[in-house]
Order: structure tokens, then sequence, then C-alpha cells
């Protein structure tokens, strides 16, 4: 029997920002084959220092990782994109670059441990679309994508692109506009099913799905 576990942060986690629908978890069991399970272990809040916490809960017959973490991460530095001050470009480049190696040494080695397990794992971007998310947000956000790709390739990893799945206002939560919409969460869901079933781990290399 296949069991699809979801790790990482409230995209996955959402239940409380869909109340009344279905959250994400519920639409992948919905979407799945007759015979698939699906768990969550995924935490609302959670950044990827708590990946590993996730990982030791994750049930010996796991067949399936799917990740999606980065996204506190960069809510995180959030106040110094939008407010610190800075004397020149070049020292905001340097700031950067500084959150961009210190985000991608972190998920390269929880990715990692991730495929240390052996189980079969796709990871998926941030996505950017989210209604009154400031420009200058959006623009951080592509550090954090630029790891998450660059890791994902690197490792010869499936990625769901989320950037390209919730592109349009209704997939975002009422409650929370950085959460998933029962309408988010119900497109993230079909590409989580899409790539389980329709790709040939590890067979196929990189692949992204939307």
């Amino acid at each position: 029997m296949n069991h699809v576990v979801l790790l990482g942060d409230s995209i996955f986690d959402n239940a409380r920002y869909v109340p009344g629908g279905p959250s994400v978890i519920e639409h992948v069991r919905r979407c799945l084959p007759g015979g698939w399970r699906a768990a969550l272990l995924a935490r609302d809040g959670a950044g990827i220092a708590e990946l590993p916490r996730q990982l030791d809960q994750i049930p010996a017959d796991a067949t399936h990782l799917i990740v999606s973490v980065g996204g506190n991460d960069a809510l995180d530095h959030s106040g110094l994109l939008l407010h610190e001050p800075a004397g020149s470009f070049a020292e905001v480049l340097a700031r950067l670059a500084d959150i961009r190696e210190q985000f991608r040494r972190d998920y390269r080695a929880v990715l990692e441990r991730v495929l240390g397990l052996g189980k079969p794992t796709a990871v998926c971007t941030v996505y950017d679309a989210i209604p009154g998310l400031d420009p200058v947000e959006a623009t951080g956000l592509c550090l954090f994508n630029d790891v998450i790709l660059r890791e994902a390739f690197r490792a010869g990893l499936p990625v769901i692109d989320l950037r390209l799945v919730c592109t349009d206002a209704a997939d975002y939560s009422r409650a929370s506009p950085i959460e998933p919409s029962v309408v988010g969460g119900g497109k993230i869901a079909r590409a989580i099913s899409r790539l389980v079933t329709g790709y040939d781990f590890p067979a196929e290399g990189s692949r992204v799905f939307s």
C-alpha cells in the first residue's frame, strides 16, 4: 500500500485557515487512488529548523515524502527586507547573500537527512501570488526559491512549483492570506496526486509539476 507523508509548514497544515472546508490533507486523501493513504506531519508555523523533528515521526511504511518549507524562514527576514536601513546597494546585496547562504546550508542539510531515509521525495517552492504581498517581499522570496530549486535539481528530485499552482487570489485563505484556501488546497492536492502517481522515481530525474 502506498503511503504519502506531507512534511513542512502550513502550506500543508492549513485546517485552521479553512473553517468548514477541506484542508490540504483532506484534499490529498480524496485525490489519491483507492488503496493509497496520506499522513500529515507538517505543522503550522514550522521553519527549516523544525524539519528534523518531523523526520523522526515518519512512519516506517511511508512510501512518498513531500516537503514544503521555506515560507516561514522568508517571513522571519521580512523585517530586514522592509525596514532595515542600508548605506549602499552593495550593502543590501551583501545582506541578502548572507540570508541566502544560511538558508542554503540549512535546506541542504535537511534535504540530505530526508534523502537518507531512502524514500521517494519531492519538494515544493514557496508561492508568491499572495494578495497584498509587498513587491519587496515578493522579490525576497526569489532568494529562497532559488535555493529550493537548485538543491532539488542537484539531488535529481521532482518539484511542485507552487508559484505555478496557486496563481489566483481565490487560492489564498481569507482568514490569513499567506495560507492556502479550500480552492488553493485543492490545486496543491491535485499536483501532489499527479506527481506521486505519474512520476517514475527516481528514473525521470528532476521534473517540475504545476
